[in-house]
């Protein structure tokens, strides 16, 4: 993060204004300053369970988000305080408070339904936090987890084999922390003492049965296996007396339960520790203009009325990331020619090498800057422009070449032409004094060195330009016979066509050179594109045999607990998911 970056404290990044989500644009742009990958930490749960108090211990404060002291929901819409993260270099901490959910000042849960599902979509960890212990209640109260199929798209336009609540949200979704308030029961089992992770992983067991009652018990803990595959749980007992919790910040570390201080502080080593930094499909990492560009989609999708797509989001972003690449490809190709180019060069494959080397750089800070460039319609752009910049550079050289030589034609044979302006080769014998005058003259000028690429050309076109000068010199030359003249006439006309046969064979030279470029462009373009998608394509099948993985693990467990139709369904996903990585990306470009 920017050294000058300082948050001082929690604002708010997206209101909940009458039922309806805006993002607040002053406090997005606050991380357009985010170079850094970002770790995104976000909390829901009910209204009044102290999660603002979690969020702020994360922040290594005491105050920041605010706690409230009513029985009213005290946080509205989604609070942002973004930091460097104390314990990943180059990182930066993304806390997320949310508005409490299951308000009855609200109404309805639409909202808390959105709030839930942003939460999702934009952490890399993701703390649900209640009271008591995980029962029947505290599953129905987190019926968010069962909508969010119906909230979020993982794909535009889903493949009609594919499961939408499978692996696609697997990949997306973030990890997940359940932290458990005032939490009075002994952790044991059968008799046995278990860990916090082993009470969740108990309480997420699902019965067996086909009746209603069963259903509704099984549909929320499917889903946070399923969507969730990598689980977390901390208790909590409770903080203070219950007539302190009121004044819970202002309370000093001493008058706290000294078993939550501790609990407390396992918990945000935990979170600061193990918290990863927010990727989207294909190991793409998230920085705050990516994150802030996320937000705007998102809420702009719920406002519009329809659903946040995961996969349109990260598109959008490509769209966005992908024009800046070209942006600062080309800019990359200009500083690179600017530093080493000086025209006019003395060849023409001079200038070709030149541009070649600053080209295949360009190409690098595109491929770096660049992701999800779909029928590399940017990469084409890019193409399109470093050839127009070829293009320019061989006008340009051309013309100060030939400006060059011009000038230097003028100096060295202007005098000559004014000899002849005052008679120095009306006599007898003059027009050999004049052609032996001009080869010194010519031999003078092609000694200078650096004239560029239009030498013969520019020299050709000046001497054509004066042969009528040299035609009256040699027939008023009374020393010489008719039959001289005609074969000095024969001789000039040989050397004429000699030289346009020259440059004849000089212009197709030249065009296989450019022939050659194109092609050399071509297959660095490619190189550097076949390079990049193996990258990309091994980053992918490891995101999928990790899900691929966590899915196995899953399925073994169900079957374990005797649910063949549920392990049958997460068999289908496996196979899909398995289809998925015999499938080889193809490149096209140019």
């Amino acid at each position: 993060m920017a050294s000058e970056f300082h948050m001082p404290a929690p604002e708010c990044l997206i209101e909940n204004i009458n039922g309806r989500l805006v993002v607040n644009p002053r406090t997005a742009q606050i991380l357009s300053a985010i170079r850094q990958p970002v770790v995104v930490v976000a909390i829901v749960g009910l209204y009044r369970t102290g999660k603002s108090y979690l969020m702020n211990k994360l922040a290594g404060k005491n105050k920041g988000f605010s706690l409230g002291s009513t029985v009213q929901s005290h946080t509205k819409g989604i609070w942002m305080w973004c930091m460097p993260h104390p314990k990943k270099p180059d990182h930066a901490l993304v806390l997320l408070d949310t508005e409490g959910l299951g308000d009855v000042e609200k109404g309805d849960n639409q909202n808390d339904s959105w709030i839930f599902a942003l939460a999702v979509l934009l952490s890399s960890t993701f703390v649900y936090n209640s009271i008591g212990t995980i029962n029947q209640q505290a599953m129905d109260q987190l019926h968010y987890v069962t909508e969010l199929t119906g909230r979020i798209r993982a794909k535009s336009s889903p493949d009609k084999h594919e499961v939408q609540d499978s692996a696609n949200f697997v990949g997306f979704f973030p990890d997940f922390v359940w932290t458990l308030r005032d939490f009075s029961l002994e952790l044991e089992a059968d008799g046995q003492p278990i860990t916090a992770d082993e009470y969740l992983e108990n309480s997420l067991k699902l019965k067996q049965g086909n009746d209603k009652k069963t259903k509704n018990f099984n549909e929320p803990r499917l889903c946070i296996r399923k969507f969730f595959p990598e689980k977390k749980c901390f208790i909590f007992d409770r903080p203070a007396h219950r007539k302190y919790l009121i004044h819970l910040e202002q309370l000093q570390e001493e008058d706290l339960n000294p078993e939550f201080r501790e609990q407390v502080a396992d918990f945000c080593f935990y979170i600061l520790s193990h918290s990863k930094a927010k990727t989207l499909s294909g190991g793409i990492t998230v920085n705050g203009p990516r994150l802030e560009s996320l937000v705007l989609t998102y809420v702009n999708a719920i406002s519009s009325g329809d659903l946040p797509c995961m996969e349109n989001a990260v598109l959008a972003l490509a769209e966005t990331e992908n024009l800046a690449a070209v942006q600062k490809a080309i800019a990359h190709y200009d500083q690179q020619m600017d530093q080493k180019l000086k025209l006019p060069t003395e060849t023409l494959q001079e200038l070709l090498d030149l541009h070649r080397a600053s080209e295949k750089e360009a190409i690098e800070v595109f491929m770096k800057n660049s992701f999800k460039d779909v029928d590399q319609v940017f990469q084409k752009k890019l193409g399109d422009k470093l050839e127009a910049k070829r293009h320019e550079f061989c006008r340009q050289n051309m013309k100060a070449s030939s400006d060059y030589c011009m000038a230097l034609i003028h100096d060295i044979f202007h005098p000559l032409y004014e000899d002849v302006k005052q008679g120095t080769f009306s006599k007898p014998g003059g027009y050999y004094l004049f052609t032996k005058k001009m080869n010194e003259l010519k031999d003078k000028y092609h000694q200078v060195p650096r004239k560029g690429v239009q030498t013969e050309e520019t020299l050709r076109k000046y001497l054509d330009s004066k042969e009528d000068v040299a035609d009256a010199l040699l027939q008023t030359d009374q020393s010489l016979t008719e039959k001289e003249k005609e074969i000095e006439v024969e001789r000039m006309k040989s050397e004429a066509a000699e030289a346009a046969n020259k440059m004849l064979e000089e212009m197709q030279k030249k065009n296989e050179q450019m022939m050659r470029e194109k092609e050399a462009s071509y297959q660095e373009h490619m190189k550097q594109l076949t390079e990049k998608m193996e990258k990309e394509r091994a980053q992918l099948i490891a995101d999928q045999e990790r899900v691929l993985a966590l899915k196995l693990q899953e399925q073994g467990r169900l079957l374990q607990e005797g649910f063949q139709k549920e392990s049958m369904k997460l068999h289908e996903e496996i196979v899909a998911l398995q289809e998925k990585q015999d499938v080889s990306p193809t490149c096209n470009i140019l």
